[in-house]
């Protein structure tokens, strides 16, 4: 592949970003792909999934990480290029990603924002985890007409699935410009300790948890019907999916009721059975948060636990477990899991700056509306990381 610049500016500071390829082509190769995948869909990918990985590859969002990290698109002429370029960016060199058990869709989103880096990458799937990462790269093989994204994900891109003991691990530690790592804390310490790079870039993406601030003006049905697609999908096993709905300012009796809502829509948010041994789990998460002290109830078919209580009872786990407290928002502040990582909110003024002095010294990593808690993108878990796959050439 030939060396392509393209020019981008912020009002401190022009741009020139290298790849390998041609960025446009690349993009409108993606949005080829997503006329083919509104037809048809791999048995690996549920329809939520699938139908999120579509409008993930709307070319303006695939745009939208260059914009961030470089600013707006220009178009130079070549004689008006000579002294007027502050930085070059070009890709940092082969890139590494263990991707995580936990949370499966992970892999075909990261795959994708990688790819327009034009950097090479070897990806390690989740060792238990459905291989959804493969199963696009099989599908946009099979499907991309022959073009730099086809040449690229042919050429560039190597995917493998092993265990954590395997010496894969070490070598794609040691040929890495940089490593990105997802999992929980001792896994990504381990892979940290492996030989790498002098100086290499490590990217960290752990154990983390995730909440729901909702006030009580916004309590509204379909509101509450994206928190069960929200929760449903991923249950707590996913860092961005809500352990606990927090209701600002509000009464236990409110919560109680909330609890009562959610369990009545939950048959009309969510069709399908959970499996039999996520049922049977259920029913014993309702006897341990009953001990506890929570007021749990289950939903039909023992599809999923929900209890209300108050902020200072012991949490109770379990994979659809959602937990539901009034608290004020000091409360809520105080009792945030040390961890946490997304606050999906349903607020009546989520611009008001007193959230912003709310969330300043909290170690909450996003603040996003209640539907954008799954939403992945160049800015995750306080990292600008995207922009740290390019290496930046100062030009004076």
């Amino acid at each position: 592949m030939s060396e392509h610049l393209h020019y981008f500016s912020t009002d401190m500071r022009r741009w020139a970003v290298t790849l390998p390829f041609d960025l446009d082509a690349v993009i409108g190769q993606w949005d080829q792909l997503r006329a083919v995948m509104v037809r048809h869909m791999p048995e690996a990918f549920n329809r939520d999934e699938w139908a999120y990985l579509i409008t993930f590859l709307d070319p303006h969002n695939l745009e939208r990480p260059f914009l961030q990290a470089f600013g707006r698109r220009e178009a130079l002429a070549e004689s008006s290029i000579n002294g007027s370029i502050d930085s070059l960016a070009r890709p940092r060199g082969p890139v590494a990603v263990w991707l995580p058990n936990n949370v499966s869709l992970l892999g075909p989103l990261m795959l994708v924002l990688v790819s327009l880096t034009g950097n090479r990458v070897r990806l390690k799937a989740g060792s238990q985890a459905e291989d959804l990462t493969g199963a696009l790269l099989d599908f946009a093989r099979a499907h991309l007409p022959s073009g730099p994204l086809a040449a690229f994900l042919d050429d560039c891109v190597q995917l493998e699935r092993f265990d954590r003991d395997d010496p894969r691990n070490r070598e794609m530690a040691k040929g890495a410009a940089v490593r990105v790592m997802f999992g929980s804390d001792e896994s990504i310490a381990a892979i940290d300790a492996l030989e790498h790079i002098p100086g290499g870039g490590a990217i960290a993406f752990s154990d983390r948890r995730s909440e729901v601030w909702m006030e009580t003006s916004q309590l509204h049905q379909d509101t509450l019907k994206i928190l069960i697609k929200v929760f449903a999908i991923y249950g707590r096993a996913g860092c961005t999916s809500p352990s606990r709905v927090v209701l600002l300012n509000g009464r236990r009796e409110e919560a109680v009721a909330l609890r009562d809502r959610l369990l009545e829509l939950w048959p009309y948010a969510v069709r399908n059975d959970m499996p039999i041994h996520v049922a049977s789990e259920n029913i014993m998460a309702r006897q341990w948060a009953a001990a506890l002290g929570w007021d749990a109830e289950l939903a039909p078919r023992n599809s999923v636990m929900v209890a209300a209580g108050t902020p200072g009872l012991s949490p109770v786990a379990g994979l659809m477990s959602l937990l539901v407290v009034p608290a004020t928002v000091e409360q809520a502040v105080q009792t945030l899991p040390a961890n946490i990582q997304t606050i999906g909110y349903a607020l009546e003024r989520p611009g008001d700056p007193r959230w912003l002095q709310i969330l300043a010294p909290t170690s909450a990593k996003r603040f996003v509306p209640l539907a954008q808690m799954h939403h992945f993108g160049p800015l995750w878990d306080g990292y600008d990381y995207w922009r740290q796959l390019f290496e930046i050439v100062e030009i004076a």
